[in-house]
């Protein structure tokens, strides 16, 4: 007889954990409290958009990013079919450049790859040469800075590095104000939405010595060619549903019963206000931390202290918003950091990497797509001197957003953003705006702050038939992403496997990976740190 499996969640990490436990042959059910799947990774169809008979603009939470060194979510994407009849992963499309905006300076554009003609050879010597106001010695420091990190044994990060935020790391006070907008701050905020003075340098460390790999590599930046769900999440739902999994939408976790030692069974709440007991072999928890935390009872912490320790997680905001442009504005072919925005915002146009139509969409009319997000929502902005989480109206945070970018963008890019070119624009439906005590936000972001490893759980609970399947939980890619619920996903399935005593293989599951070089310096050091002793200089 199969073991049946709840999988509380239809994100990324619920719908790994159904993926690889369904292909194992347990009984798979998954609750999703949204009427469609893939949590923060969805895109979803822009309400009142479509005409003539064509799809609604797509929306989403924010853009889509795939780095190099993700392995397990393009595991999973090579293993799921896209629309077409190919892997999702083959859908992946490399950027190219990446350009780093700033009001008062030249907006220099990098090569993310070897420049193939006279033309890209020159626009990088230009990037290149262009002064970003750093001071040559801060460079070398922050320089000298990464390389004692990848010095470092695991240990020593964990023990050391957790505890101190990566900007007392860097001595950011102590630099120029170039060197904490690009270094210190630029280096979190936009892509986390981590302030520099809270995250923890390990944390930060380890996800930018993989940056630079990949950007050695050549392996920087990925997107999709498409809307996220169009190309992966609906395909892979399908995918999952026919191995044998029940994806039950609308259906809201309330309570999680337990008894002396184990999950009993789980409450949903329906939109109509019903609700129904479900019962399982095993549980998977793979909501995110802001809907767990109250669902776990004092009764749970009891069996499983670890899971009080929830209560010390942050979260922060980082949400999106798409602009549908009448011409297309390509800006480059990349990701953009408008370095002194307010709301440190990023942005991708997003029509240059997908093979699907805009005239498919809409009114027929939309030519461009650039996605933003918004990763400060604490700092008064430029035109209403409000921050983001106090602003009382939609289209006040759409013209505040515009006018940041316009604002940082020189050289010819800043003729393209003019009033006229949008067609339309979508605020993240999480957003809920007016809202009486101010700006609410459905799906914030984990944040690792300081020394907060210790307070995250592991994927498999002291709760016998309880496993977490989250990005708040421990793993190797230690970042609020998809790739780290993915890893957690996996984990959850291995040991559930454990659990069950079944044969079959084990998901993957792979660490990061570091240049060999380091390694008999991280093995010294970890001698030196166990007998109590500092750091290689």
């Amino acid at each position: 007889m199969k073991k049946r499996v709840l999988i509380m969640g239809g994100g990324i990490g619920g719908l790994t954990a159904a993926h690889e436990l369904a292909e194992r042959g347990f009984e798979v059910t998954v609750l999703e409290s949204r009427s469609a799947v893939g949590g923060k990774a969805r895109s979803y169809p822009v309400p009142g958009t479509a005409v003539g008979g064509r799809k609604d603009l797509p929306g989403e939470h924010g853009f889509r990013f795939f780095p190099g060194f993700y392995k397990h979510v393009p595991d999973t994407m090579s293993r799921v079919t896209s629309y077409d009849g190919r892997p999702v992963k083959e859908h992946l499309v490399e950027a190219t450049k990446f350009m780093m905006a700033r009001s008062g300076g030249e907006d220099p554009i990098y090569f993310l790859k070897l420049p193939k003609t006279p033309a890209e050879f020159l626009l990088e010597l230009r990037a290149i040469f262009t002064p970003l106001g750093i001071p040559l010695w801060e460079l070398a420091e922050f320089t000298g800075r990464m390389f004692h990190i990848l010095k470092m044994s695991d240990a020593r990060r964990l023990g050391e590095l957790e505890k101190i935020s990566w900007w007392d790391y860097l001595k950011a006070s102590n630099k120029s104000q170039a060197f904490q907008d690009l270094l210190a701050r630029g280096m979190t905020r936009t892509l986390v939405a981590l302030r520099a003075e809270e995250g923890s340098t390990r944390t930060v460390g380890n996800t930018l010595i993989q940056l630079i790999m990949d950007f050695g590599r050549g392996e920087l930046d990925r997107l999709l060619d498409g809307p996220t769900s169009e190309v992966w999440i609906d395909p892979w739902r399908k995918q999952i549903q026919g191995l044998g999994a029940t994806i039950v939408s609308g259906a809201k976790v309330t309570k999680i019963h337990t008894d002396a030692s184990r999950v009993t069974k789980v409450t949903a709440t329906y939109a109509d206000g019903s609700t129904h007991d479900y019962t399982a072999d095993y549980y998977v928890s793979a909501v995110p931390l802001e809907v767990f935390r109250p669902l776990v009872s004092a009764q749970m912490k009891a069996i499983d202290p670890s899971l009080d320790g929830l209560r010390f997680l942050k979260t922060a905001w980082m949400n999106g918003i798409q602009f549908y442009l009448k011409r297309d504005v390509p800006l480059t072919s990349g990701h953009i950091l408008f370095v002194d925005t307010p709301w440190a915002l990023t942005a991708v146009s997003q029509a240059q990497f997908w093979r699907s139509k805009l005239a498919e969409y809409g009114d027929g009319e939309v030519r461009g797509i650039l996605s933003v997000d918004v990763s400060n929502w604490d700092n008064p902005g430029i035109l209403y001197g409000l921050p983001a989480n106090q602003v009382q109206d939609r289209e006040m945070i759409k013209n505040e957003v515009w006018a940041q970018m316009k604002r940082a963008l020189n050289d010819d890019a800043i003729k393209e953003l003019d009033d006229d070119n949008i067609a339309g624009w979508s605020l993240d439906e999480a957003i809920i705006v007016p809202n009486p005590s101010g700006v609410a936000n459905l799906e914030p972001l984990l944040v690792n702050t300081v020394d907060t490893w210790r307070h995250r759980p592991e994927a498999a609970t002291k709760i016998p038939n309880l496993f977490l399947a989250a990005d708040f939980v421990r793993t190797h890619t230690d970042l609020a992403t998809m790739e780290a619920a993915n890893e957690a996903a996996r984990r959850a399935t291995n040991a559930i496997l454990e659990a069950s005593g079944s044969s079959a293989d084990r998901a993957g599951v792979w660490p990061l990976e570091e240049p060999s070089i380091f390694e008999p310096f991280q093995a010294a050091d970890k001698l030196l740190y166990d007998l109590g002793l500092p750091a290689i200089p």
